[in-house]
């Protein structure tokens, strides 16, 4: 009789060129950011007015940028990340269109890359997933590679395949939502009067607050976007404590970096980011950020600002590697990032 249950697919299940389907679509709706504004201080008045948004061009405030990427990697995750030792790192990341609610959300991830490690018990695989709305528009893309345990240690080894993928977007790759004027900005109402001509390439920002992370809070979060990896909920698999899935970390980080950039509206492209070290219930998140460049973009009043923002445990600000050029013991997150800000 044949098994009913689905392990989840290990290191010798991929091929290059390989398209993978993902499961249960989502339709999302006000309740996703009802949720993901309490789970996080999220308060960018873009995504929390429609009177705003539709003051910046847009018909109604769009789900979260971060919200839609939680929906789109969740259902990934069985078919990617089941089985992963380590979410590795992502690269060229871009929202193309904004989720709305009543939007119902699809998954497709396409194999780039694959590299067997030298242990022989795991190797490196780089997917490119596709986020599709309801009529089959790309509403967002990455790529990210994990590490993956094999099932059977004494399969042979793929030919290795590493893509050559884009450290940095250009700013012309990134899209700005249609209708999107910055030109009539109510800066008093979005909280703070900073516009990207205040910033300098190379200032830090402190993003001061800290928030703890709770058990419920982020398996509660966890589950909203259906993402299954046992890590983040059954404690036989790591008896040190639950993982505490990386993207809860990211939004935790994002939400705080308000203050100082409350006007960074809108995520439009994700250059690079590495989970550092692992993070468990009971630590205090705290962010800090970098301004690493800035450029025009076509739309009136909208510029795109390139940011760093790294989340801690609490070390002192403006940290990040040591000598030996290693992350810091105290750093969670290194994310490289394009928002949308007013000029």
């Amino acid at each position: 009789m044949m098994a009913k249950i689905d392990p989840g697919r290990f290191f010798e299940d991929y091929a290059i060129g390989q398209v993978i389907e993902h499961a249960v679509p989502r339709t999302v709706s006000g309740g996703e950011r009802a949720l993901y504004h309490a789970l996080y201080p999220a308060r960018h008045a873009l995504y929390s007015s429609d009177l705003f948004a539709q003051s910046c061009g847009l018909p109604a405030a769009p789900i979260d940028d971060l919200a839609a990427f939680h929906v789109v990697f969740g259902k990934t995750v069985p078919d990617v990340s089941l089985n992963a030792v380590a979410n590795l790192g992502y690269a060229e990341g871009r929202w193309l269109k904004p989720v709305w609610p009543g939007d119902t959300l699809r998954s497709t991830s396409e194999v780039i890359g694959l590299k067997q490690n030298s242990n022989g018990k795991t190797g490196v695989v780089w997917v490119r997933t596709r986020g599709l709305n309801q009529r089959d528009e790309v509403v967002l893309e990455y790529c990210r590679w994990v590490m993956v345990r094999k099932r059977d240690i004494s399969a042979p080894a793929p030919e290795t395949v590493v893509p050559d993928l884009k450290t940095v977007l250009d700013p012309a790759d990134l899209t700005v939502p249609q209708g999107l004027d910055f030109t009539g900005y109510d800066f008093t109402l979005a909280g703070e009067p900073h516009r990207m001509a205040d910033y300098e390439v190379g200032e830090t920002i402190d993003h001061v607050d800290g928030v703890t992370i709770e058990e419920a809070e982020h398996m509660m979060a966890t589950r909203l976007w259906q993402n299954t990896a046992k890590v983040h909920f059954d404690l036989t698999f790591r008896p040190e404590g639950r993982l505490i899935y990386g993207g809860h970390v990211i939004s935790m980080a994002r939400a705080l970096s308000f203050n100082g950039l409350a006007n960074a509206q809108m995520i439009v492209g994700l250059n690079g980011g590495a989970h550092a070290n692992p993070c468990f219930a009971g630590d205090t998140v705290k962010a800090w950020s970098e301004v690493l460049d800035k450029a025009e973009t076509g739309a009136p009043g909208v510029g795109a600002i390139r940011l760093r923002l790294v989340a801690t445990t609490g070390g002192a600000p403006f940290a990040l590697r040591g000598e030996d050029g290693k992350y810091g013991p105290d750093v969670l997150l290194d994310l490289d990032y394009w928002a949308l800000m007013p000029l």
